[in-house]
């Protein structure tokens, strides 16, 4: 993909990863609280690729199966939009963010009733080559 292409593409790309090369996925109204997706995705931030995937095939957090698949979405991106070898990847940028939050009513002592909230997230996941991610990160510490 040329740098023009490039340009044409969503805001949302634009905003995770700038005109670098790479791709990401994501999974939008995941039935997970996002504190408990944190955990997990904040195991895989800036590891490899392969071993990212590995970590979380035996991770033993249930987010973990929602982490891989989306990680193993944005290689399969990688490789087939971007034309990246998926050996050289990293995962560059991995965040959760909140998603609509669903209130039952639980009913309780003496007539009562509780909320329960039930808090759905939104996993996104974006992987770069590893050049491009040292080069970034030795740019930053420059500043």
């Amino acid at each position: 993909m040329t740098t023009t292409d490039r340009r044409r593409t969503s805001a949302r790309r634009e905003s995770l990863l700038g005109d670098q090369p790479g791709a990401f996925a994501s999974a939008r109204f995941q039935r997970i609280t996002p504190m408990k997706a944190r955990r997990v995705v904040d195991l895989v931030r800036g590891l490899p690729a392969d071993e990212a995937l590995t970590l979380l095939q035996f991770a033993p957090q249930s987010a973990a199966e929602t982490v891989y698949k989306v990680l193993e979405s944005a290689v399969a991106n990688a490789e087939t939009t971007e034309g990246l070898p998926a050996g050289d990847l990293v995962v560059s940028v991995a965040r959760v963010d909140e998603g609509p939050t669903m209130k039952r009513w639980r009913p309780r002592a003496q007539g009562r009733a509780t909320r329960i909230n039930k808090r759905t997230s939104h996993i996104t996941i974006a992987v770069q080559p590893a050049d491009v991610v040292v080069a970034k990160s030795k740019k930053g510490a420059k500043k």
